[in-house]
């Protein structure tokens, strides 16, 4: 590879007259004189600056036409310095790190401007000499791609690997991961692993490890000390859960998403606190209840990539849906408007879609709430075209979970059945009682009536009340009412 990679023209000629290469510790004198080492361009860089890392370790770009002077002043020496062999304490748990690429499982060559994989066990202690305090950590590299990269095929290649450890010695896993998709990643882990019994954290990092603000590490570390703590099982997401240092999140795999594109906390649960809190030596719990709703582990690797992730906006062309059907899709999950609608334009293409089979999901744009189709008269429409509102989905859990469904369903009355179990999760249900006081729910109880929707938010609901079940049929034209009474009004008849 060139030694002068992604400088073109006058300035790769200039640099070539002063035999000075990428990785050389360099001396530039301009308006200002700065030293550092040489860094590499992006072939679709422009031709007018040089690229620098200072000392501090930032990188700055200096305009080619204002250098008055160059020289080397030295050489960087690649490679890890004074590499010793760790000795295993027999005495630690064992940790497995899988590495699927991304900034945290990477390093960067000065000489090239490569990035390669850095998950060497001697590597990684060398980078992040904690870790070994807390465990014995065993290191492989199942593929390295940007994780905008990753496709379904490389989710069930990581699905295989971790299943083939399941009855191992190891007390968890990681997988380090690049943060673009890292939430899709963990969704179809968390159904296709569906019961695994040792915790798996998912970790990434915002900052790249020659950054100062990198949080690569750091995020390890709370990773490693999260799973041979902890005594929950599931798939988490371990990222920082602010811009300080003492902090790290633990989110659930299924209720996470990527909310900025640079901050280090840019992971969030969407509707409540993360389920575990890394703080200093603390393993802080949050959640009331366990990842998996079922104990047993019944892994099921499939997925069928035939679904769609529609967003509805004003101006949707409709011709998109009958392209879909075209192409055999299996499953479109809407992403609507508000409480689960798309516009009337749509109605004639989801009719049709329903004909052909095409399991029909609902999910909102909103960040947080759940759909509720049959408020408004858009929804009950949409709900005799069936679509399935699918509750508190995440769209992009959504998404993912009808790729497994469909994967591991024979018909779509089971897929259908598969779309509303909660297997990991991913239907939230969580309101705090400072949640319930602020919306007035305790005032007035016995003066008055009070209507809940979605009681079972409600952790500690009152005791006198009426709780009534509606239960739709299949084609959710027709319902049920049960109603069940509890304290007082036992007496009473309905």
């Amino acid at each position: 590879m060139s030694e002068l990679k992604g400088y073109k023209g006058k300035i790769r000629d200039f640099l070539t007259q002063n035999q000075v290469k990428v990785g050389d510790l360099i001396k530039i004198t301009s308006e200002l004189t700065f030293s550092g080492i040489l860094m590499p361009r992006y072939e679709s860089g422009d031709e007018s600056h040089i690229v620098l890392k200072l000392k501090s370790g930032y990188n700055i770009g200096i305009e080619f036409e204002k250098i008055e002077k160059i020289e080397k002043i030295g050489q960087v020496e690649i490679g890890i310095k004074n590499s010793q062999t760790i000795e295993k304490n027999e005495k630690l748990p064992k940790i497995l790190l899988l590495s699927t690429g991304g900034t945290i499982a990477s390093k960067v060559d000065y000489r090239t401007g490569a990035v390669t994989p850095a998950l060497s066990a001697s590597e990684l202690y060398e980078a992040v000499p904690e870790i070994a305090k807390i465990a014995n950590v065993d290191a492989e590299v199942l593929f390295s791609e940007y994780s905008e990269n990753l496709q379904p095929e490389h989710w069930l290649e990581i699905a295989k690997k971790v299943d083939s450890v399941a009855d191992s010695d190891y007390t968890g896993i990681i997988i380090a991961h690049g943060t673009d998709t890292m939430h899709y990643s963990s969704a179809f882990l968390s159904f296709a692993l569906s019961g695994f019994k040792k915790p798996i954290t998912l970790v990434g990092s915002q900052r790249s490890s020659d950054r100062p603000s990198s949080d690569a590490a750091l995020n390890l570390i709370a990773a490693t000390k999260f799973l041979v703590n902890t005594e929950s099982t599931g798939i988490f997401v371990v990222m920082h859960q602010n811009e300080s240092d003492d902090t790290i999140a633990c989110h659930f795999g299924t209720r996470v998403r990527k909310n900025h594109t640079s901050k280090r906390s840019a992971f969030q649960t969407v509707g409540a606190e993360p389920a575990f809190v890394v703080y200093e030596n603390k393993i802080l719990k949050n959640a009331e209840k366990e990842f998996f709703n079922g104990n047993e582990y019944n892994p099921k690797i499939n997925l069928d990539t035939r679904v769609a992730l529609v967003k509805y906006h004003p101006g949707f062309d409709s011709k998109i849906i009958e392209s879909l059907i075209k192409l055999q899709y299996r499953a479109i999950i809407f992403e609507g408007t508000g409480l689960g609608h798309v516009g009337k334009t749509m109605y004639d293409s989801i009719k049709k879609a329903q004909e052909n089979g095409i399991f029909l999901g609902m999910t909102s744009q909103c960040i947080d709430g759940r759909v509720s189709m049959t408020v408004y008269e858009s929804g009950r429409d949409l709900l005799d075209m069936g679509i399935m509102p699918l509750e508190n989905l995440i769209p992009e859990v959504a998404l993912v979970k009808a790729m497994w469904v469909l994967g591991n369903s024979d018909s779509k009355k089971e897929a259908k059945n598969m779309m509303l179990e909660n297997y990991s999760s991913e239907f939230w249900v969580n309101m705090s009682e400072v949640d319930i006081k602020n919306i007035g729910l305790y005032e007035n109880l016995e003066q008055s009536i009070t209507l809940i929707e979605w009681p079972e938010l409600i952790k500690n609901k009152p005791q006198n009340r009426l709780d009534l079940f509606f239960e739709y049929k299949e084609d959710y034209n027709k319902r049920s009412l049960i109603i069940k009474t509890n304290g007082r009004l036992k007496i009473h008849e309905f």
